[in-house]
């Protein structure tokens, strides 16, 4: 059967974005619909801690409570219809095209490493695997990462240095909270381990880049 790959537009409210990026009761008679693959985000799950699926999500931000109604509805529609859903918990992507340059080059500010909390990411080419495999045979909610935490901060450092650009100012947490965008103190707030051990048993999902340097190095 056919299969769907949805994402979730930008501030939207739930029902107005499913109607965009979802299929209705319609449309899988017409196209005989019987798999819908949903990329989530990360940000839907407990904050600080190393979190598998298992746990129940408490989204902090607006952004993850919203993509957390997808899901939620998703769930609903695919035990109604009897379709196969997988749900993919998507952290940040980076890779080609997908790095911070713009904001390194105007040497904006990032939050001091040794306050920044933990978070993940996951190479573009990772993600492109995960949903060829997720698509393949998933059904359920997965996890998806490189498998190594780190820090945002450490990420901005990183890729600055990849670029060969100058190591953007450090400011402290309460400087952060004064300056920084919503969307990007949402990232730090929302802090997280992503659990991959499930996308792995069941999907054979294998992160090719497992850390953000092997990452860079590819970009």
């Amino acid at each position: 059967g056919l299969v769907r790959i949805v994402g979730h537009p930008r501030d939207l409210a739930p029902d107005a974005a499913l109607r965009l990026v979802v299929v209705d009761q319609r449309l899988v008679r017409h196209e005989r619909l019987d798999q819908v693959e949903h990329d989530s985000s990360g940000g839907v799950r407990t904050a600080g801690q190393r979190i598998d699926e298992q746990q129940p999500p408490a989204p902090l931000t607006e952004r993850a409570k919203r993509r957390l109604d997808a899901e939620l509805q998703l769930q609903g529609w695919a035990a109604r219809s009897g379709a196969r859903l997988a749900i993919l918990r998507v952290p940040g992507i980076y890779g080609p095209g997908r790095l911070p340059e713009q904001r390194l080059r105007e040497g904006r500010p990032v939050l001091d490493p040794a306050q920044a909390p933990v978070s993940n990411r996951i190479h573009a080419e990772d993600l492109a695997q995960a949903l060829w495999l997720a698509a393949e045979h998933g059904d359920g909610v997965y996890n998806i990462s490189d498998g190594t935490p780190d820090s945002m901060s450490l990420y901005f450092l990183r890729v600055a240095e990849h670029l060969g650009l100058p190591q953007p100012p450090l400011v402290d947490w309460d400087e952060a909270q004064r300056t920084f965008s919503p969307a990007l103190l949402s990232f730090y707030r929302e802090s997280r381990q992503l659990d991959i051990r499930k996308a792995r048993r069941e999907l054979g999902f294998e992160p090719r880049y497992a850390n953000l340097l092997e990452g860079l190095a590819a970009c």
